[in-house]
């Protein structure tokens, strides 16, 4: 029985009805919670509406509950080798997700909280979202991509903190003496860096010296490429993770080395 549940209950085989109807109540159940934070808001709702959304909030803890459960009983068919199964589990990054999930719903029950808080943690029912990523080929080959470019992603972090720093120090000892209140400090000077270097510029802080903005104009230029790395390593790792996938499901005949139907 627990062999059967932990097939139900993992991403769906080939011909396995039950566990494509579960992967689909899940799937609408994520959605409808996702839409259900986007109603709520709003200030004012019918009553009928509010009532709605109670019960689909209720439903899916329920539902959420039974599934973190079920997938904590049957930790031991997925982690076969490990002493401790259920242990590794409860801190795998798609454990916190479901437990995050549906925490918000238990904790005033068990603690009482100021009731401002207890509205942000309703905020955390969003992280249902990413249960999605069970049931989802393009959010694995993703997640994939990240570890795989992990290494040079943390290398552009680590160029682009570097550079923030230089930035925001340059333009707060040139701009300084001219704005106090706008580059009161080197730290204060990092938020004009930000947005000169993502070239978002909201023009709320701005340099007004001559030096300044000859210094903000390449940084902002030293910008466009800067962001654009991030975005080329991703979009590569991207590609070849599809193109192997690719190569990986197309069989080749041994003697000729052609592509077979």
């Amino acid at each position: 029985m627990k062999k059967r549940i932990y097939e139900i209950i993992e991403r769906a085989k080939p011909h396995d009805t039950q566990s494509k109807i579960f992967d689909i109540t899940i799937i609408i159940l994520i959605i409808l919670n996702v839409v259900a934070v986007i109603i709520n808001s709003f200030s004012s709702l019918p009553v009928t509406i509010v009532l709605l959304l109670k019960y689909i909030e209720l439903f899916s803890v329920i539902v959420f509950s039974i599934e973190y459960l079920l997938r904590l009983w049957t930790a031991d068919m997925r982690y076969i080798n490990l002493n401790i199964p259920r242990i590794r589990y409860v801190f795998s990054f798609m454990a916190l997700i479901d437990l995050f999930a549906i925490l918000p719903f238990y904790l005033p029950f068990i603690i009482p909280f100021d009731l401002r808080f207890i509205r942000m943690l309703r905020l955390l029912r969003l992280l249902r979202i990413f249960k999605l990523n069970r049931y989802n080929d393009a959010m694995d080959k993703i997640g994939r991509v990240l570890r795989k470019e992990k290494e040079k992603l943390l290398t552009t972090i680590f160029v682009t903190s570097i550079l923030l720093i230089f930035a925001s120090s340059i333009m707060y000892y040139v701009e300084n003496e001219a704005q106090p209140e706008q580059f009161p400090n080197i730290i204060a000077s990092i938020w004009w860096a930000i947005a000169t270097l993502t070239t978002v510029g909201y023009g709320d802080v701005y340099p007004i010296t001559a030096l300044g903005k000859i210094l903000s104009g390449i940084i902002a230029i030293l910008g466009i490429g800067l962001v654009a790395l991030p975005t080329g390593i991703i979009s590569s790792g991207f590609i070849t993770e599809v193109t192997d996938t690719k190569n990986k499901r197309i069989k080749y005949c041994p003697h000729c080395g052609k592509e077979l139907d």
